[in-house]
């Protein structure tokens, strides 16, 4: 099967979609999608996904009329990987440890992200400061939590000293929150630690938003 990626660079959700894949050894050819210009607006991409998010991946080999051609949601990425490229996994083998690690995904990706899209900050507050503030607040709300929810089975990563589902959804957060001017190092320094660990991965290093800066 033959893959492709619509993704930006700068996307925390595009990121965990890039390193999952990268984890999975699955080949994928990368499509830049440009949020800040009329990319994300266009007929093509609103084809692909009707509300213009990223990531999107598509299946090349599937049918251009077929209701699988593309998938979206990383969520959804993630859990499709891990069904049908189990190895390496990102998810314990114990359901209920299984379930810990999703319920720290949701934290991100159903709590704490949607309140920072750039919509959502803009609708919030025009005053750029305002809605840097706005987004300060929720990074410091959520992170707070998922440090104390981590904290009783960290290690190295988020759960124990392997990577699983719940680094991929922290660690572009972690880089994000930064981005924002969270002190993460001095707020949350379990978390800190885990980054700082994650990204000595070469899989984490070469999906990252560092890595895939579009040159000026």
């Amino acid at each position: 099967m033959r893959y492709r990626l619509y993704h930006y660079w700068r996307s925390s959700a595009s990121w965990r979609a890039r390193w999952a894949l990268a984890l999975k050894e699955i080949e994928v050819e990368y499509v830049a999608v440009d949020l800040l210009s009329d990319d994300a607006e266009s007929p093509e991409h609103r084809h692909r996904n009707p509300l213009g998010f990223v990531p999107v991946l598509e299946l090349l080999e599937q049918p251009e009329d077929s209701p699988y051609r593309y998938l979206t949601e990383s969520t959804a990425l993630l859990e499709w990987m891990e069904e049908t490229r189990p190895f390496p996994s990102l998810l314990p083998s114990d359901p209920l440890e299984r379930a810990r690690i999703r319920a720290l995904c949701q934290i991100v990706n159903a709590s704490l992200q949607p309140l920072q899209n750039p919509p959502v900050t803009a609708r919030h507050s025009s005053d750029p400061e305002e809605a840097k503030k706005w987004v300060q607040y929720w990074n410091q709300q959520h992170l707070k939590a998922f440090e104390e929810l981590a904290r009783p089975t960290a290690g190295k990563f988020c759960f124990g000293d392997e990577i699983t589902m719940a680094d991929l959804f922290l660690i572009p957060q972690c880089y994000s929150a930064r981005r924002f001017g969270v002190p993460l190092d001095q707020d949350f320094p379990m978390l800190a630690r885990i980054y700082d660990e994650a990204m000595k991965t070469p899989e984490c290093q070469r999906t990252s938003p560092d890595a895939l800066k579009p040159s000026v």
